[in-house]
């Protein structure tokens, strides 16, 4: 057992080493698998962040209960003191008719024509906040309830943006699980290839490996190392452009935020999916070596 592990690190430092013999090759290589799998790790780190704004977003999620001419100020006033006090709701603010018609009048234009009429045509409103954390389904169950009150015409829910932005984000998944599926079997015929050559170059010294009896196994493993070094220099190269990337934009990003008021700020992948990365490179190299060496190996025999 000892044996073998010595066996294993002595390989596992020399394909090192061999690679470090042809850093242009070894650096253009490592290099195509980086930005193959910087696609997909920059396109989650995308949705990760659009997710974390339409969390934000939810926030100014409000229920809007219009309430019958019939309501007095005080009635309507007292009413939103006591759905303030339900469970699942955070705030309540109670817009009169008055304050109605004069918010519409001054971000509407229509004040000549609003002074036509005799009444007032507006009703009186509550908006309602949900608390934070809240999903669809209970937001839904409280407008219902806020829908039975006696005092209310009308309630109503506007999240049609919001659930517009959560399709956007439900096809950007798919389409980065795709692009990676894609991008993942092109790093696996990178490496291949790239092995492919290797034991072309040697297909000599593996004959005559073979003629002295050297099993399978012991000339399969520098080629299986060789795919694991490429996977890890490209999962090494993604890191550092999805990182070069992040920082490129988090400067606009909260820029841009501040337009807005909000003290959004770009993230990064976190470290478990810096880890992730990491190993998906390191798979996808070992699946890659292992496929070509164990295509070809078989197609050389001794003389």
């Amino acid at each position: 057992m000892q044996r073998l592990t010595q066996e294993h690190t002595r390989v596992f430092f020399f394909s090192l080493g061999k690679l470090g013999r042809n850093p242009v090759g070894t650096l253009l290589t490592a290099l195509v698998i980086g930005v193959a799998l910087a696609l997909p790790a920059g396109m989650h780190v995308l949705t990760q962040n659009l997710s974390k704004i339409s969390y934000s977003w939810q926030d100014s999620l409000q229920l809007s209960l219009f309430l019958k001419d019939s309501v007095s100020t005080e009635r309507g006033a007292a009413l939103a003191r006591e759905i303030r006090g339900r469970p699942g709701v955070q705030a309540t603010r109670y817009i009169s008719r008055e304050q109605s018609l004069a918010e519409f009048r001054s971000q509407s234009g229509f004040g000549d024509a609003l002074d036509v009429l005799q009444d007032n045509p507006l009703p009186a409103v509550i908006a309602v906040t949900p608390e934070r954390g809240r999903n669809k389904l209970q937001v839904e169950v409280l407008l219902g309830e806020l829908t039975r009150l006696p005092e209310v015409d009308l309630a109503k829910l506007d999240q049609k943006w919001l659930e517009r932005l959560y399709a956007i984000l439900g096809i950007i998944d798919r389409a980065v699980f795709i692009v990676g599926l894609l991008l993942g079997i092109a790093v696996v015929v990178t490496v291949g290839n790239t092995i492919r050559l290797d034991i072309e170059a040697r297909r000599e010294e593996i004959s005559v490996m073979k003629l002295i009896g050297a099993p399978d196994s012991f000339i399969r493993r520098p080629f299986l190392y060789t795919g694991f070094w490429y996977g890890l220099a490209g999962s090494v190269f993604a890191l550092v452009l999805v990182l070069a990337g992040t920082l490129a934009l988090s400067g606009p990003s909260e820029t841009l935020a501040s337009l807005y008021d909000s003290s959004f700020t770009l993230s990064g992948l976190s470290f478990g999916s810096s880890l992730l990365l990491l190993l998906t490179g390191i798979v996808l190299g070992w699946i890659g070596a292992w496929i070509t060496v164990w295509r070809h190996l078989a197609d050389i025999q001794p003389q």
